[in-house]
């Protein structure tokens, strides 16, 4: 009895002992068990890293630029003079070229997508998906002013000679669209601009298209075919509506990503601060406005602070829109 009373007294001072944070008898000593907190605050420093450099950009263009926004007012947001000889500055016609151009990205980006989207999940066969999905991913890493000098080089001599005059000839006499096809065939403008942006984009909208379609439960496409449907049908009735939002959202993801774009649209947009309706008319873009002038801008004159106050619109903008994306994405994705 004295033995096993003299066990379970042993038992217990153990047990204390673990319970106050001494290591138990048979307990292994694991390599690196101290270095935990430190790890963790690296990674929290790393995301604090991250939260404090976004912070510092949104607080520069804000009060670099704010001096030009109490000197103009609210009208420099839908003003359309830019004259840095009397200094008088509106963004009217850059928030209008960005807006313009971004949206006939769009436009010629979605259908694109879909087509190789629909390519892809659908009817290409299993050994040319990967070779088609790795060229989409190199060209999304070309970089921007590589698409510029192709743009100055290819597709501006292609607009100016084959494109724009059949078209200005085919649409200029009709009053509807008069005004979106008139103006000299110079192979620079919008149009170019939008098309340029078209093929930036369309890398990012298709990559998204195809994690969205085949995420669509299989069960509901073969239900689908097992009434009779066609490979069309299937896509536009069952894996279009399915993923709908995400779709959306991926459409502003690709809008987000048109706006920001700099190098390549200030090569073939032609840097005219003016506002048109016609595709083939210059214009300008907040990205290619700030690339052209801020290198010539003095430190704290009422045109730096002008360009600044653009940055910070451009980032309201691009803000809003991803925002919208990323919500839409995760609703629309099941």
């Amino acid at each position: 009895m004295s033995a096993i009373a003299e066990s379970s007294m042993d038992r217990g001072a153990v047990a204390s002992e673990v319970a106050r944070g001494a290591p138990s008898p048979g307990a292994r000593h694991v390599p690196g068990a101290g270095l935990d907190p430190i790890f963790k605050a690296a990674l929290y420093g790393c995301s604090g890293l991250i939260l404090i450099l976004l912070a510092s950009i949104v607080v520069l263009l804000f009060y670099g630029g704010w001096p030009a926004l109490s000197h103009f007012g609210p009208s420099f947001y839908w003003s359309t003079v830019w004259n840095p000889v009397t200094e008088n500055f509106g963004a009217g016609v850059m928030i209008y070229g960005t807006l313009f151009t971004g949206i006939l990205a769009l436009i010629i980006a979605m259908p694109m997508s879909f087509g190789i989207a629909f390519f892809l999940t659908e009817i290409a066969p299993v050994s040319l998906r990967r070779p088609i999905g790795m060229a989409i991913q190199l060209l999304a890493a070309v970089p921007s002013i590589i698409f510029g000098m192709w743009g100055v080089v290819v597709v501006v001599p292609l607009m100016a000679a084959y494109v724009e005059p059949p078209l200005i000839a085919l649409f200029s006499h009709i009053p509807v669209l008069t005004y979106l096809f008139k103006g000299p065939a110079s192979g620079l403008g919008m149009l170019t601009a939008g098309i340029i942006l078209a093929f930036m984009v369309i890398p990012f909208i298709t990559a998204m298209f195809v994690e969205i379609i085949e995420a669509v439960p299989t069960m509901l496409k073969e239900s689908a075919y097992g009434v009779g449907c066609t490979t069309y049908e299937v896509f536009r009735n069952v894996s279009v509506p399915y993923g709908r939002t995400a779709l959306v959202g991926a459409t502003m993801l690709g809008f987000g990503r048109a706006l920001g774009e700099t190098m390549a649209v200030t090569y073939v947009i032609g840097n005219a601060n003016r506002i048109s309706a016609s595709l083939f008319a210059s214009g300008s873009t907040i990205a290619s406005t700030i690339a052209n002038e801020f290198p010539d801008a003095p430190a704290g004159s009422l045109r730096n602070q002008s360009l600044l106050e653009l940055g910070f619109v451009l980032f309201v903008i691009s803000f809003i829109v991803l925002a919208i994306s990323r919500l839409l994405v995760r609703t629309g994705v099941k």
